[in-house]
């Protein structure tokens, strides 16, 4: 898993499996909330995300007030987000 972040947007490529990818991706986010209260983060090929990773992202939007915008590249993936009825949530978009 890789991280790129630039301003409001991060990148995050790769399947996200473990608790590693996860502070990973939280050390990031903390890092970015500190100027941004509005990030687009995209899911580029990742499958799935971890239990951590969706709670993370939910206490950025509902706790802390962050206007996240998801963008996933995987079907699958946007379908969990619907099972878990976090689409508009997260404001979640495919991406081609």
């Amino acid at each position: 898993m890789n991280i790129l972040m630039q301003d409001d947007i991060t990148h995050i490529t790769g399947n996200i499996k473990s608790i590693n990818d996860f502070e990973k991706i939280q050390l990031a986010l903390e890092k970015q909330i500190k100027t941004h209260k509005k990030i687009k983060l995209f899911f580029i090929d990742s499958l799935s995300i971890t239990s951590s990773v969706i709670g993370y992202l939910n206490k950025l939007v509902q706790g802390d007030k962050i206007d996240l915008e998801l963008f996933v590249s995987n079907k699958s993936l946007i379908e969990l987000l619907k099972d878990l009825k976090l689409t508009d949530v997260f404001k979640v978009k495919l991406i081609k």
